[in-house]
C-alpha cells in the first residue's frame, strides 16, 4: 500500500480496475460486462492464462472476428437482463423498506408532542427535556407536513415535519 497521500495517483488505475470488474449488487453485474460486453481480463490471467485465454489464443482470425461479432450482438440481451435484475433489486429494497417503515398519520385535533432540536434556544442544558408541548394539529398537508397551534388557539405560522412530531397521550 501507500504511505502518504503523494503515492495515490500510482494507485488509482488498480482501484479503477477493481471498481470496473466487480460485480455490483444492485445491477448483478460488472460495469466493464456493460460497457463491452464480456469479462475483463485480468493481468493476472495474461501471466498464467486461464481456459478462457486459451481458447481465444486457438481461433483463428476468421473465427475469433465471428466470436466478437455474436459477443457484440449479445450486449443488448446482457443490458436488458441487467435492467431487470436492477428492477427486481429496486423493489426487494422498497419491500424491506416499507416493511420496517411505519406509516405515521395525524389527524386534526390530535394532541402532539414536538422535538426540541440541538440548535433552538430550549436545548442549552444536558438534563433539558427532549419534547415542548402537546400543541394540537391544525392541518394536515402532504408529504407528512403539519400546522401546528398552541393549546390555546394560537395559531403557528411554520409548518413542521412529522418526523419531527409525535403523539402525545393523555
Amino acid at each position: 500500500m501507500i504511505d502518504s497521500h503523494r503515492g495515490l495517483h500510482k494507485m488509482l488505475p488498480y482501484a479503477l480496475l477493481d471498481y470496473r470488474t466487480t460485480v455490483t449488487t444492485s445491477i448483478g453485474a460488472t460495469p466493464y460486462l456493460l460497457v463491452y460486453g464480456t469479462e475483463a481480463v485480468i493481468p493476472f490471467e495474461v501471466e498464467i492464462p486461464s481456459l478462457r485465454i486459451i481458447h481465444e489464443a486457438e481461433l483463428n482470425d476468421v473465427d475469433w472476428v465471428r466470436k466478437w461479432i455474436d459477443k457484440l450482438t449479445s450486449i443488448d440481451e446482457k443490458r436488458m437482463v441487467v435492467v431487470f435484475h436492477g428492477q427486481l433489486y429496486r423493489q426487494r429494497m422498497i419491500r424491506v423498506f416499507h416493511k420496517k417503515v411505519r406509516a405515521r398519520i395525524f389527524k386534526i385535533g390530535q394532541l402532539v408532542l414536538k422535538c426540541i432540536f440541538p440548535y433552538q434556544d430550549e436545548c442549552k442544558r444536558k438534563f433539558a427535556p427532549n419534547w415542548q408541548g402537546p400543541y394540537m394539529v391544525r392541518k394536515v398537508l402532504s408529504g407528512g407536513i403539519l400546522a401546528l397551534s398552541e393549546m390555546d388557539g394560537t395559531k403557528w405560522q411554520k409548518l413542521i415535519n412529522s418526523n419531527a412530531i409525535k403523539r402525545y397521550y393523555v
